[in-house]
């Protein structure tokens, strides 16, 4: 991007009131690049290329109208995306990652999509940065399951690491043992890593993630289930900080299927720092059966199924229609943020009814938050922001935060908050506990 067009993209943004952080401006930025200068809320019947960022959710129609005018030399950037009035028209679109929240700077969820992969996998072909493929296998297994990788690794001159290592089982390896197995390739590499299966065979060289120069990379199985047999980590702190909270997860909780704590991984570190995550195409997580397998990047040696590859319905139907939208869900923080204060306390804001409420009135109580407390965090040394929909998540999250035992607001979209917010809060906790006290 030369000068001019940064500086016609800033004004663009400002004039808009749109504000990102720095990692969501980099990768708006690259798209911009590739495809070109972009329009504000350009909803229009006619044929549409170049990036498209969009500011309000628009009705059934008008998303239809919009998804018909878009072409493959088109982006749709939404720098607003935790609003679940973006869904339906996210349902449309080609689904290609999400930037999370950066604290007051940037503090809204920043989706990106289009119509097909085609325009990226052609592209990647060109890629000079390549991933070292790394698997392990139980010890007690036949070493023939890595074969097929090894052969693939050898034809497509790819540096690779496949290892068999200690289980507690010769049959299969446990979330754990695979994060611990990460967290030393990564200690010991410098590249970039991508994880697969050691019974997958790799078509072509997995250069996508790389080309994209994503935080992490992973496929999101029936468009919402993450699945942790195509893993991709750059070479950033936010990876590390996602594999590290994926592996102590799986330490603490060694019975859960690893899909389901790589989710949760992926929804702390997305609330604490801006990770720029890539989805993956079906290509790189094809199965055996599936009708573009022999289309397939990576193939895993498993047969297809329209089932879900988590073992726990009740999970799928918390995170669902949130993952689908490629955002956290009402339960999850949305943003984390921490002070330098040393007491300890945190506080939980909810954020109530954004469905029924406008778009910009919910973005606008969202900036209005972040940035009270970014100026005066009232002594509390952690603020977690939840936005929820429904009466039933606002009952959910209070009672996770009481179990945290966080101070709780609950407040409405359009609300006013002063700069002065937390401290007032603070100063009239203060004053009940001092009366509770001291009646």
């Amino acid at each position: 991007m030369t000068d001019e067009t940064h500086a016609n993209l800033d004004r663009l943004l400002q004039s808009g009131g749109i504000r990102l952080g720095p990692v969501q401006r980099d990768r708006l930025s690259w798209l911009v690049g590739r495809y070109g200068a972009p329009p504000l809320d350009a909803i229009s019947d006619g044929r549409r290329s170049g990036v498209i960022i969009l500011k309000e959710p628009p009705s059934g129609a008008a998303a239809e109208l919009f998804f018909r005018s878009l072409t493959p030399a088109s982006a749709v950037v939404i720098p607003r995306s935790e609003n679940p009035g973006f869904d339906f028209l996210k349902s449309k679109l080609t689904e290609f990652g999400t930037v999370g929240p950066c604290g007051a700077d940037g503090p809204h969820e920043m989706w990106w999509g289009g119509i097909g992969w085609s325009r990226f996998l052609t592209a990647a072909d060109a890629s000079t940065v390549r991933p070292r493929i790394v698997s392990c296998y139980p010890r007690g297994s036949d070493a023939t399951t890595s074969l097929a990788l090894r052969q693939s690794l050898e034809r497509l001159r790819l540096d690779g690491h496949i290892e068999a290592v200690e289980t507690q089982f010769d049959d299969r390896i446990l979330c754990f043992e695979k994060a611990e197995f990460m967290v030393r390739m990564w200690n010991k590499c410098r590249e970039p890593l991508l994880f697969v299966e050691a019974d997958a065979t790799l078509r072509e060289a997995p250069l996508l993630p790389s080309f994209l120069g994503c935080d992490v990379a992973l496929h999101k199985w029936n468009r919402w289930e993450m699945s942790a047999r195509t893993l991709y980590l750059g070479r950033t702190n936010r990876a590390e900080r996602l594999l590290r909270t994926w592996q102590q997860l799986a330490a603490s909780y060694p019975a859960i299927w690893e899909g389901y704590l790589l989710d949760q991984a992926w929804s702390l570190t997305s609330s604490q720092v801006p990770l720029d995550t890539v989805w993956l195409p079906r290509s790189y997580h094809a199965l055996k059966g599936d009708l573009g397998a022999m289309r397939a990047v990576i193939l895993h040696d498993e047969q297809t199924t329209t089932l879900e590859l988590g073992p726990d319905p009740s999970f799928a139907g918390l995170v669902r229609a949130a993952r689908r939208a490629g955002r956290t869900g009402a339960r999850d923080a949305f943003m984390v943020m921490t002070s330098k204060a040393t007491t300890g306390n945190g506080i939980a804001v909810i954020l109530r009814d954004i469905s029924a409420s406008d778009a910009t009135a919910v973005a606008a109580t969202v900036e209005a938050v972040t940035g009270a407390y970014a100026a005066d965090c009232g002594g509390y040394s952690r603020l977690e922001l939840s936005l929820c929909a429904w009466q039933e998540d606002v009952g959910a999250v209070r009672e996770a935060a009481g179990l945290a035992r966080c101070h709780i607001l609950e407040i409405a979209p359009g609300q006013r908050i002063a700069n002065d917010f937390f401290a007032a809060h603070a100063s009239d906790d203060a004053v009940m506990t001092a009366r509770l006290l001291f009646p």
